[in-house]
């Protein structure tokens, strides 16, 4: 009898300790300087609140590609038990990734893709498809011709250049054409400086095409000031919300497509990871499109 309770106990503690495992989650964030990145970080706490084993450790590069590289190499060197990054840039980010990895440390790659796969998943939007349905969403706004403005997100990252390639690609052989183009690097004021210059050039401008809400928000402030914003469309990506999606509400953007932020989905496939059961290589979220004629109806999902 006193055997079976020794037993008992050690199994009862054994199960305790493993119970109380605690895990560290470095979180190194390309910045916040976009509502839609404070919105992923919120989205990541959030999720991780439900679990007390996770410990989650920011940091924010502040837009600065060398200073993340630092960052992740600090977070390798403290030993964190699991890495979540979402980069500035594609390239330069690579080879720190690549080697966080090599050394065991799992790696969820967020929102912006890297090259190669030295890496444990990726999470994200498909972006060309969010472009593509962009595009043909704006071929049929303006019956298929028209000057049009392109505001471009950081074009070393991917999500600018695949919302670039999508767009293009549904609008050519049709009669819109970019007229301007600028790479505002996904920030409001640049945008907003950038549509002052094509506004003063072109005249006849019927829609901005901007890689993010708050572009295509910098655009209708500007458009605003010189008296034209009802005379041009303003289209953004994010759906946030507290932003594009009330930006539609109000009038001020003709549409806006969603890009999830992928919080939630870090926290359950480093949870998965955590517990030795790795998620897929790579995790794609839907989209949807709202519009003031879908925007009560919580939107529509992209085909």
């Amino acid at each position: 009898m006193k055997m079976i309770l020794v037993v008992l106990m050690s199994a009862f503690l054994t199960t305790g300790a493993l119970a109380q495992k605690s895990f560290t989650i470095g979180m190194s964030q390309c910045n916040l300087g976009e509502p839609w990145r404070v919105q992923m970080n919120a989205d990541i706490k959030k999720s991780a609140a439900a679990h007390p084993e996770l410990k989650l450790i920011y940091k924010d590069a502040q837009n600065d590609t060398l200073k993340q590289r630092a960052q992740i190499e600090e977070f390798v060197a403290a030993g964190v038990d699991l890495l979540i990054v979402s980069p500035k840039e594609a390239v330069p980010l690579t080879p720190p990734v690549a080697a966080a990895f090599k050394k065991g440390i799992p790696v969820i790659v967020l929102d912006r893709r890297l090259v190669g796969d030295q890496f444990t998943c990726f999470i994200g939007a498909d972006n060309r498809r969010i472009g593509r349905a962009a595009g043909r969403w704006i071929v049929e706004k303006l019956h298929g011709t028209g000057q049009v403005v392109e505001l471009k997100g950081l074009m070393t990252s991917t999500p600018g250049q695949d919302r670039n390639a999508g767009f293009r690609e549904s609008i050519k052989e049709t009669g819109i054409k970019v007229v301007f183009e600028a790479d505002m690097k996904w920030l409001e004021p640049d945008a907003r400086k950038e549509m002052e210059s094509a506004l003063a050039r072109f005249p006849d401008i019927k829609l901005v095409y901007a890689h993010n809400d708050p572009g295509a928000h910098g655009a209708w402030l500007a458009a605003k000031a010189a008296g034209r914003e009802k005379d041009i469309l303003f289209v953004g990506i994010d759906g946030l919300p507290q932003e594009g999606r009330t930006y539609v509400k109000q009038g001020i953007l003709a549409a806006s497509f969603e890009y999830p932020t992928g919080g939630r989905e870090a926290i359950d496939a480093a949870l998965s990871i955590l517990n030795g059961k790795p998620p897929a290589k790579e995790i794609t979220l839907k989209s949807k499109a709202f519009t003031p004629e879908n925007i009560e109806k919580g939107g529509e999902e992209l085909p």
